[in-house]
């Protein structure tokens, strides 16, 4: 077998992933990425710091035997359709490494992209209660915890076999001492007693419509973590409705809900939010202060 650098495997893998036909944006953006994930995975090099010194890495040869794991994973991607992720068993958001599985859809939540620092200009400290409802599989319960070490975390979710995972990637950042998982519907899983300083939700928005167009690859996503029902905010008006009895005076609530903005402000037409920036724009996050909501002071 000839010899090939890390280059022509990753320009030949990506157009074979675009020739299949596969959608892409559980984890990856395109068949480029895509592609440069399952060569990192296949070479056994850490993932972010492949991505980080990707041209560098290019000018690697290719073993005989990360070629062959290659093409095995290719085929098996072609062949069914699966998310990467779920082929790999694995994840990264924000530089970390989750376990995944079919129980949770792929850790992708835009809400990641902003613990960093893009929440700091609305939380008057560091927050020390945070919830994490529709947790799914526990990253941004985890992230969360990682950004405000002196915080707990309290992590909920009404799919059993999804918090199991969750439970699985708590213990994999070792932070069973901050993170708490329960199981409830909404705020439900907490106690009535309990008051968060920040609430993220990354909940099920996708319209009826869109759901009943969903390539191949979201439809082996559970349809529970996804369905948002007629317009998307079937969910996202009892959040809405609960947060309230929920969120600490100054606390602020911050949601996800990709494309469904429109249907969003036909459904809360005078609900004053923030709107904020993420990667995919400024359409798709929005932050809401207790205030807004009448929370008691």
């Amino acid at each position: 077998m000839p010899l090939q650098r890390v280059s022509q495997v990753w320009r030949d893998t990506a157009r074979r992933l675009r020739a299949a036909g596969l959608h892409f944006g559980q984890g990856t953006e395109d068949a480029e990425q895509e592609a440069a994930w399952m060569l990192l995975h296949c070479l056994g090099w850490d993932v972010p710091e492949g991505f980080a010194q990707w041209p560098r890495l290019q000018r690697r040869v290719v073993p005989a035997p990360a070629r062959e794991r290659l093409a095995q994973l290719l085929r098996q991607r072609v062949r069914t359709h699966r998310p990467l992720a779920y082929l790999l068993g694995e994840a990264w958001l924000q530089g970390r490494r989750f376990v995944v599985d079919e129980r949770s859809i792929v850790p992708r939540s835009l809400i990641a992209e902003l613990l960093e620092h893009g929440l700091d200009p609305w939380l008057a400290q560091a927050p020390r209660r945070i919830a994490d409802i529709c947790t799914g599989g526990g990253s941004l319960a985890v992230l969360a915890a990682h950004r405000w070490p002196q915080a707990q975390v309290s992590a909920a979710d009404l799919s059993a076999p999804a918090l199991e995972l969750a439970r699985a990637n708590v213990r994999l950042h070792g932070l069973q001492d901050r993170v708490q998982v329960s199981m409830g519907d909404l705020f439900e899983a907490f106690d009535a007693e309990a008051r968060f300083d920040l609430v993220l939700c990354n909940p099920p928005y996708v319209n009826a419509a869109s759901m009943a167009a969903l390539p191949r690859e979201f439809r082996h996503e559970p349809a529970l973590a996804l369905a948002g029902g007629s317009d998307g905010m079937q969910l996202v008006r009892r959040l809405l409705e609960q947060a309230p009895r929920y969120l600490a005076p100054g606390g602020v609530l911050v949601v996800e809900i990709g494309h469904e903005r429109a249907h969003f402000e036909s459904a809360f037409p005078t609900l004053p939010v923030v709107w904020l920036p993420v990667s995919a724009g400024s359409d798709a996050v929005f932050l809401v202060e207790a205030g807004a909501l009448g929370c008691p002071r």
